[in-house]
């Protein structure tokens, strides 16, 4: 049976939180053979490869052999990835279990559309719901599920936006292609305190380049 869509989360030095974040991926209740989990370490300095590692038989880890960045990162789970559809989780946060599913559903009906994201809880470290965020007013990186074709022929991820590359490819992929939203709350994004964007000066720096 042909992998559908290939999930593909990203993690750099998240012991505390990636061993959730692949079992929310595992627990997708799309068909098993439908779709593929692939974990790329950004050459983590804590224990979050011999997290990853445990799961070896039930994902795709490929490992880094030095720090290269997020939008490195991505790049890398996007040109292993088996999938027509991609969608990515970062390692901090998790998803519900019908994600796939129905991203999968709309992207099927809908040929015109090039990616569909979702609204999304913020939650606090321990899960507790903080907020509901419109995937269309508040857009995350991750819990998009996009035509994998389309990003290949954008060149993908600016590997030189080490910060503010969703937005650097979402302004490129929205010229060409159309991005339509679920007003469902299908993701998990945490809020804590070591969140990238929490960088005040780096955050602005790089918005300035976009």
């Amino acid at each position: 049976m042909e992998v559908k869509v290939s999930l593909i989360i990203t993690c750099y030095n998240r012991e505390k939180f990636i061993f959730r974040a692949i079992r929310s991926a595992l627990n997708q209740t799309i068909n098993k053979n439908l779709f593929e989990v692939i974990v790329v370490d950004d050459h983590s300095s804590d224990n979050s490869i011999n997290i990853i590692e445990t799961f070896s038989d039930k994902i795709i880890v490929i490992k880094h052999e030095k720090n290269l960045g997020l939008p490195s990162a991505r790049n890398s789970g996007i040109k292993a990835a088996l999938g027509r559809y991609v969608v990515h989780l970062d390692s901090d946060d998790y998803v519900h279990p019908e994600l796939l599913k129905i991203e999968c559903m709309f992207l099927d009906l809908n040929i015109e559309i090039g990616a569909v994201s979702c609204d999304y809880f913020e939650v606090c470290s321990d899960e507790t719901i903080r907020k509901r965020k419109s995937g269309i007013d508040y857009p995350i990186a991750c819990g998009i599920m996009f035509r994998k074709k389309h990003l290949i022929d954008l060149g993908l991820y600016n590997e030189e936006m080490l910060m503010c590359e969703e937005e650097e490819l979402r302004k490129r992929f929205e010229k060409s292609f159309k991005i339509e939203n679920i007003k469902l709350p299908l993701y998990r994004y945490t809020k804590h305190a070591e969140n990238m964007t929490n960088d005040k000066k780096l955050h602005s720096e790089y918005k300035k380049k976009l």
